[in-house]
């Protein structure tokens, strides 16, 4: 099948070699020239695990190309893919100018029948506004065009969106029109070959799903996030509560682990947008108020940890932060909880030593003045981001932070505290090395005593 994606951003391009992969002939266009280049020579502009690899193999083989002219991706589409940036406004509403700037072009190129699928997030009504332009846009030159738009929204997870594209739990189709509906099952069959994953609905019901999926994923974290709180305030374990109700098939374990906060590109700006359109409606949402204030608040609290360890003072404090993206497997700085904690810290007086696998260029590029000063330093080595620290912090839970060497992390420290972002390590290790361990909602372990600075 002949597709074009409009968007080589995340979903854009994940979406556009995933396709390739399959057979299907796949034209992506992307507006910025500087990304466009380094993607016709091969290189993967973001930090997904599989991706860089599948992008080469399908330049190299003539299954994906990219351009810049939107009119040569839709010249032979059957299926043309908006996948453009959807991002919060300061009113929380979803900013639909990217989505709706693509809908006018297309009335403008498209000379054959098409089907526009839309797989940015977007609020209820979209397709409706996208099917109007474009239609607009046809009438004003005198076309009778055959154009459906459908929704196709993405659930992509970052660290391993090929995994969840090969292998979907589920597809969901918005679209009203039967031939438009047969046309993306057909182009889905090789993905859900082994058992049918593919859910039919209205467009508005599949514009609809998306939020209500992230905003209720959002709601464990806040839930369980707010239980650690209590936890803490009551000498209980929250690790052992989450085990505890975790075991019940109801709740499952998967987002309920008492962290430092989430981010991303798609929880904050998807409940954010949620709860936009439900006051749009009229309709209040003290749960989805509730869940993004304690978001908020959870992201605050390692710098207030470490703000009650050394008696109300960082100032002059050496800081070594391990992880910055918002999650592992990504390079994405987007609403991350380190960025949070990285500014109060320097707003404080203290110095930061991080580290990343891949979003050290990120955090360079947004605190140039700090990384010049020497009060923010980056590094590649985890253990040289805990020499002469006065406290580590785990912020975000890559692999090769999970069994460090304590002993020599011991010895590189000038004061042994941990304070866990992710709950990963066990207190019963580190109390009989030495180490002073913090959690999130867990009693405290070990002894240090604090020194001035």
């Amino acid at each position: 099948m002949r597709l074009c994606v409009i968007g080589a951003g995340y979903v854009g391009l994940v979406t556009a070699a995933c396709f390739a992969e399959m057979g299907n002939q796949v034209v992506c266009v992307e507006r910025d020239r500087q990304r466009l280049a380094r993607l016709q020579r091969g290189e993967c502009p973001i930090h997904e695990p599989g991706l860089d690899a599948l992008l080469k193999a399908q330049l190299a083989s003539g299954q994906l190309s990219f351009t810049e002219a939107l009119e040569n991706g839709v010249a032979q589409a059957d299926v043309a893919f908006i996948a453009v940036g959807t991002p919060s406004q300061e009113d929380g509403s979803a900013d639909l100018g990217h989505v709706l700037a693509v809908a006018d072009a297309l009335g403008q190129l498209l000379v054959r029948p098409c089907l526009v699928v839309n797989k940015s997030t977007v609020p209820v009504g979209t397709c409706e506004q996208v099917a109007w332009r474009i239609l607009q846009g046809l009438k004003a030159r005198g076309l009778k065009v055959s154009v459906t738009v459908a929704s196709n929204p993405e659930f992509l997870k970052e660290g391993s969106a090929i995994d969840d594209f090969m292998r979907p739990d589920r597809i969901v189709l918005g679209c009203d029109d039967p031939h438009a509906t047969a046309l993306l099952q057909r182009l889905y069959t090789p993905f859900v070959r082994n058992h049918d994953r593919v859910l039919l609905m209205t467009p508005r019901a599949a514009e609809f799903s998306k939020y209500a999926a992230n905003a209720f994923l959002a709601t464990k974290i806040s839930f369980i996030n707010e239980l650690a709180g209590l936890c803490a305030r009551l000498d209980v374990d929250i690790e052992q509560v989450r085990r505890g109700i975790g075991s019940d098939t109801r709740i499952g374990t998967h987002f309920i682990y008492a962290g430092c906060g989430y981010g991303g590109s798609c929880f904050p700006k998807d409940v954010r947008a949620l709860i936009h359109t439900a006051r749009a409606a009229d309709y209040p949402t003290a749960i989805l108020d509730a869940v993004q204030a304690r978001n908020a608040l959870q992201k605050t609290l390692l710098f207030q940890a470490l703000v009650q360890h050394f008696g109300g003072f960082v100032q002059g404090r050496v800081v070594g932060l391990w992880g910055l993206a918002f999650k592992p497997g990504t390079d994405d700085l987007r609403e991350a909880p380190s960025l949070v904690l990285i500014e109060a810290l320097l707003a404080a007086g203290a110095r930061v030593q991080a580290t990343d696998p891949a979003a050290l260029e990120g955090v360079a590029q947004r605190y140039p003045e700090a990384v010049a000063s020497g009060r923010l330093r980056l590094s590649g080595n985890p253990y040289g981001c805990a020499e002469g620290a006065d406290a580590l912090v785990l912020v975000t839970e890559w692999k090769q932070y999970r069994q460090p060497d304590w002993p020599r992390l011991r010895g590189l420290m000038r004061m042994p505290v941990v304070f866990d972002g992710r709950n990963i390590y066990d207190p019963g290790e580190l109390s009989p090395l030495g180490f002073l361990y913090h959690g999130i909602g867990r009693p405290v372990a070990g002894h240090c005593k604090v020194t001035a600075a």
